[in-house]
């Protein structure tokens, strides 16, 4: 038979379990973090753009919109269900031609995006302008 404080000592318990999942689960979410902006943080030295974006939440999307030359209300279209996929799969493969990748590297991207992303930023790539064109000096953009 249980007593009163057997069931006290397992109410304390139980609280102190989910107060250490929660802790548990705030630093592994800031170690995610820091680990998607430092991928980030390459691609965008490398597109010209500032690197302290990558810490931006939300305008790191922005940004990685850019690069890939799809438009920024595509941001939107991030958070409606379904949607959001097929918008991934787009900004994946013109984020490839974007540093002169192909298909196979931009299902990478779709499907391990951080790992991706790290080789895009600390890799031998270089930027080719958004979806793959450069633009040269006289104006004329050239596909890579």
């Amino acid at each position: 038979m249980f007593t009163l404080t057997t069931l006290a000592s397992t109410s304390t318990d139980s609280a102190a379990a989910a107060a250490g999942a929660g802790v548990g689960a705030f630093i592994g979410s800031v170690i995610g973090y820091v680990i998607a902006a430092l991928s980030l943080q390459g691609m965008f030295t490398k597109a010209g753009e500032p690197a302290w974006a990558a810490w931006v939440p939300i305008y790191n999307t922005v940004v990685l919109l850019k690069i890939s030359g799809k438009p920024w209300w595509w941001l939107l279209l991030l958070i409606i269900p379904v949607v959001n996929i097929v918008v991934l799969v787009l900004v994946s493969i013109a984020l490839a031609k974007s540093f002169g990748q192909g298909g196979a590297f931009a299902v990478g991207l779709f499907l391990l995006p951080i790992i991706f992303y790290f080789v895009l930023s600390y890799g031998g790539s270089q930027y080719a302008g958004p979806g793959g064109t450069e633009v040269r000096p006289g104006g004329a953009a050239s596909y890579v």
